[in-house]
């Protein structure tokens, strides 16, 4: 809401520095409690991120048929990260540079790109079309007209304000889906590659190595979803789907016969954990704009944070006690499919509405 207010672009800029400055901090740590003040300033720098993105930054510069498949390329970023990441991080951690150790280094390489683009987002990016001196005017023009007729017709249909955007029942809706997905989402990312080297027997660089590959189907799923949703106008089934495949893979996955099969299921699993995210993140800005808009992401986002403390912690504690994280993938497939019935439960009005 602060961004909505101010400068979004600035806003952004103050995240990308903070969180460096912060992940550089970390390179200082020596007691664990250093370790969890850290995290938590890392993950307070860095909340309103997404909400900022997703509710002003792409509705300024992506008519409404283009977000979807703008969300779900940008979010690709997530899913190189994890498929350089974890390699280059085991090559950092074994590796001492200017008498640091690895995983020193580690954040430092961390912290280089976002103080990097800090200034770039700052200096360079601009908030909107019409600020940016590599738009021709025709271009400046054509968008400044069609965002005004988007959000002439969400004003037709009601007038929110951010209050009444975080007590709406569609808002509320959207919060416990992202919810009950996300537990899906973080117990299955943060567990998967033990998950994979129980079921293998693979050895832990091999374990590392393959990870690659789930995040890879991902990744084209996730792009597809976009283009697909764009080209057919359609936004609850594809989203839906992806979290009924994400499902079966939760479910699937306990029962693997062989390690090739145990990586083809949780292959399904990433595609339904990350395939549809890019869709999702428009549902909001077909009835909300601005500081509404932003509010009510930052509310939608926050209710999935809580699901990604659930889903790591519930599947840690049900291996923990019962020797086997099958109890949990069951779990967490049941919260994937729940999420996918109640996405169909959405008005069809929150679909594209590009006439």
């Amino acid at each position: 809401m602060i961004a909505a207010r101010c400068n979004a672009m600035l806003w952004i800029a103050r995240i990308m520095f903070s969180w460096g400055i912060v992940c550089v901090l970390m390179t200082t740590m020596t007691t664990i409690w250093e370790f969890y003040l850290y995290r938590f300033l890392l993950g307070l720098c860095e909340a309103s991120l997404y909400p900022v993105v997703y509710s002003l930054l792409i509705p300024n510069w992506f008519l409404p048929k283009e977000r979807a498949k703008a969300i779900s390329l940008m979010l690709t970023s997530l899913l190189f990260s994890n498929i350089i990441g974890g390699p280059l991080a085991g090559v950092l951690l074994d590796t001492t540079f200017f008498g640091l150790h690895g995983w020193r280094t580690l954040f430092i390489v961390e912290a280089l790109p976002a103080v990097i683009f800090a200034f770039v987002f700052a200096f360079w990016m601009k908030e909107k079309p019409e600020q940016a001196s590599w738009v021709s005017d025709a271009e400046k023009a054509y968008m400044k007209e069609e965002l005004a007729k988007e959000e002439a017709k969400k004003q037709e249909v009601k007038k929110y304000t951010t209050w009444q955007a975080l007590r709406d029942p569609k808002v509320l809706l959207l919060s416990l889906i992202y919810f009950l997905w996300i537990i899906g989402f973080w117990g299955f990312s943060f567990w998967m590659p033990q998950v994979l080297k129980s079921l293998s027997g693979w050895p832990p660089s091999v374990v590392a190595w393959s990870i690659a590959i789930p995040m890879t189907a991902a990744l084209l799923v996730q792009v597809y979803c976009g283009h697909s949703s764009e080209k057919r106008n359609e936004k609850r089934w594809h989203i839906a789907t992806t979290l009924f495949i994400g499902t079966f893979g939760f479910i699937a996955t306990p029962h693997s016969p062989s390690p090739e099969i145990s990586l083809l299921f949780i292959c399904l699993t990433a595609v339904g954990v990350y395939g549809g995210m890019g869709v999702w993140w428009t549902m909001p800005t077909t009835f909300l704009s601005g500081a509404a808009a932003a509010g009510a992401m930052g509310l939608i986002n926050s209710s999935g944070n809580v699901g990604g403390w659930v889903g790591p912690y519930m599947l840690g504690f049900i291996n923990g006690h019962t020797g086997s994280f099958a109890i949990g993938y069951y779990v967490m497939g049941a919260c994937m499919f729940l999420a996918g019935l109640l996405i169909l439960t959405l008005p069809k009005s929150m679909e594209h509405k590009d006439d």
